[in-house]
């Protein structure tokens, strides 16, 4: 019988099983079912930011802001770039489709990476837009 914090992965550690899911969400979110996936994602996130698991909370916490981040700056710098240079312009598109290459490919790396982090039961933070881990300082 499973109970409602059971998600179909031995855990090793506390929370482990939540966070897999977490970044499986985040890649999911990335690949095949954007916007749903985010949902999702965003809705366990706070309705367990409180009672996970330290391990999971971290993950959720991470997989939810860098979604949230990623997208926006996505969605934000493909504007900018299709406003500036116009629909007529092949280098718009030239700028649009690298840009979004290079910035989804980078964010799907780290989504991988952030899922074997999690399979591990290990703490991850996504550089430059992830949150700081709990315990972890601050630069000044």
């Amino acid at each position: 019988m499973s109970s409602e914090d059971d998600f179909g992965i031995p855990e090793e550690k506390l929370g482990q099983g939540l966070a897999v899911v977490a970044e499986t969400l985040f890649l999911l979110n990335l690949l095949v079912i954007p916007g749903l996936a985010f949902i999702i994602l965003a809705l366990l996130w706070f309705r367990l930011e409180k009672e996970a698991p330290p391990l999971a909370r971290q993950h959720l916490r991470q997989a939810t802001w860098v979604s949230f981040w990623g997208g926006l700056l996505i969605v934000v710098f493909s504007g900018i770039i299709l406003l500036a240079g116009g629909l007529q312009s092949e280098w718009t598109w030239v700028a649009l489709i690298l840009y979004f290459t290079c910035i989804h490919s980078t964010l799907v790396l780290f989504g991988m990476y952030a899922l074997i982090k999690a399979l591990n039961g290990q703490v991850w933070r996504y550089p430059l837009i992830g949150p700081t881990v709990d315990g972890e300082k601050t630069p000044k």
